[in-house]
């Protein structure tokens, strides 16, 4: 279990979840087809913490509880500034890529089914997203993931830089 998820636990926070897909698969065996179900669910505080977890099971209850406990596993910590994301940034996995861009207050979530709800739910109200390549749910959530692992708060970006947040946000470059 990630550390995010052991302090979570602790926390006790309360965590909204979401069910994006159930698919219905079969395997061809010599005995007949066999079918089982898998299925994609976030779960997010709207607070800038969000899981994405996949389930199987032969029956969908099962595949669900599997899905959401995943979920909480893997759930993961990202900054949002002022109901949107710090800076544009590009999440790939296979081959989906998402263009995830900053957005002016009001605009909303400009995206797919998908790319919604792990926005939603990780607290983002405004951002725009461009999701090229493939359109499989997940491999789309999991590119989602991978992009907004890559942002990086103000506060990140200074001690990077050895400088103030200030002088992140002004743009000022370090002496010496």
């Amino acid at each position: 279990m990630s550390e995010i998820a052991e302090k979570i636990k602790q926390a006790g926070e309360t965590f909204e979840e979401r069910i994006i897909e159930i698919r219905r698969t079969t395997k061809v065996t010599k005995g007949g087809k066999n079918l089982s179900f898998r299925v994609l669910a976030v779960v997010g505080n709207r607070n800038g913490k969000v899981g994405v977890g996949v389930g199987k099971a032969r029956e969908v209850p099962d595949a669900i509880r599997k899905a959401l406990v995943s979920a909480r596993r893997n759930i993961i910590e990202i900054p949002v500034v002022k109901g949107t994301i710090p800076h544009e940034v590009v999440g790939r996995q296979d081959a989906a890529k998402i263009l995830m861009k900053p957005a002016a207050p009001g605009t909303g979530i400009i995206a797919n089914g998908t790319v919604r709800a792990i926005l939603e739910l990780a607290g983002v109200q405004n951002v725009l997203t461009k999701a090229m390549g493939s359109t499989n749910p997940v491999i789309m959530a999991q590119a989602t993931v991978n992009g907004v692992k890559n942002l990086y708060s103000i506060d990140k970006i200074a001690a990077l830089r050895d400088i103030t947040p200030a002088q992140v946000v002004r743009g000022v470059k370090k002496e010496g």
